[in-house]
């Protein structure tokens, strides 16, 4: 029952404060430490070959510290009292937890593209995307934003729920500290090849299950928003398998799908064109209104994980 009203706890927390910056968050130290052993390793090993063995350290530190620090804490609460235990091990998975954030990074768009400040809409869409956003349309400007929220409904939410109903704090710590590793090394160009090439894996394998987890549960959440869940489950089956992420392709051709709305296609990165395989039909013509219905399919969605979760947790406990 413990595990069940942690997982809820920290759920609210997110929800009602998400990450305030006049609070620390173990994000920001994880990204430092990885830039502090990048350093050193790039000074140790500079050979391709040898890059590529030292790539498996940083996944093994950083995640593995991850863990280790929070397991040691927790445990040294518990000799003080349960209830700091409790109450430490709930804000810790809020932490790596950003349904907030992810609602409001999307909200901040659509307000701009609502106002008509196509100008601002790209400012705010460049906070939250690696691609260039100078020369986006408004229909673009929808493109990157549904993308965005619905690709990180896996990363941000799903996922570190999941593990956090595994392995608590630790292992749901261990979890985001695997994601910004891909996130800052897991690359597929010069400079990360092959020092990032463990991280950007262990990413993948981490956010397997969770990625085709979130496909369902958006399926489920469009029959309930009275939305086309019939195309989304039959996006997934035929899209998800194109995107180059072997996760991300699950919950943009499910909200694809749903929404009767096209993803993918070109993207700017640094100048340079990418084009991303199309996910889901072009029923209709992409508006903003799309990022508010992805934003409640995101919450819907999360919602009803969480509530999974507590009571998967409560009878596992109770059996």
């Amino acid at each position: 029952m413990t595990i069940a009203l942690v997982l809820l706890a920290a759920y609210v927390i997110d929800r009602i404060l998400g990450d305030p910056r006049s609070l620390p968050h173990p994000v920001i130290g994880m990204g430092k430490v990885i830039t502090a052993l990048e350093r050193v390793i790039r000074r140790l090993w500079s050979r391709p070959q040898s890059l590529q063995r030292a790539g498996v350290l940083l996944p093994l530190c950083v995640a593995g510290g991850a863990w280790a620090l929070t397991a040691i804490l927790l445990w040294l609460l518990s000799f003080i009292s349960p209830w700091l235990v409790w109450i430490a091990e709930a804000w810790l998975i809020s932490t790596t937890i950003a349904s907030k954030g992810l609602k409001d990074a999307g909200m901040a768009v659509y307000v701009e593209l609502h106002k008509g400040d196509i100008p601002a809409a790209r400012k705010a869409l460049g906070m939250i995307v690696g691609r260039d956003t100078t020369s986006l349309d408004s229909p673009e400007i929808v493109r990157g934003t549904v993308e965005t929220v619905a690709e990180n409904i896996v990363d941000a939410i799903i996922s570190p729920l999941f593990y956090a109903l595994i392995g608590g704090a630790p292992l749901a710590m261990a979890y985001r500290a695997v994601n910004t590793l891909d996130s800052m090394v897991g690359y597929k160009n010069d400079k990360y090849r092959d020092l990032g090439w463990a991280s950007a894996r262990l990413d993948d394998v981490a956010n397997f299950i969770p990625a085709r987890i979130t496909a369902l549960l958006l399926a489920l959440c469009a029959w309930l928003l009275r939305l086309d869940w019939r195309n989304c489950l039959q996006m997934v089956k035929r899209d998800a398998r194109l995107h180059p992420s072997p996760n991300s392709g699950y919950p943009e051709s499910a909200v694809a799908g749903a929404l009767g709305i096209r993803l993918g296609g070109e993207n700017v990165y640094h100048g340079v064109a990418s084009f991303r395989a199309y996910m889901g039909d072009p029923v209709r013509p992409m508006e903003p209104d799309d990022i508010i219905q992805t934003s409640r399919m995101m919450m819907l969605s999360s919602s009803i994980f969480v509530g999974l979760c507590a009571v998967v947790a409560w009878i596992w406990i109770g059996g």
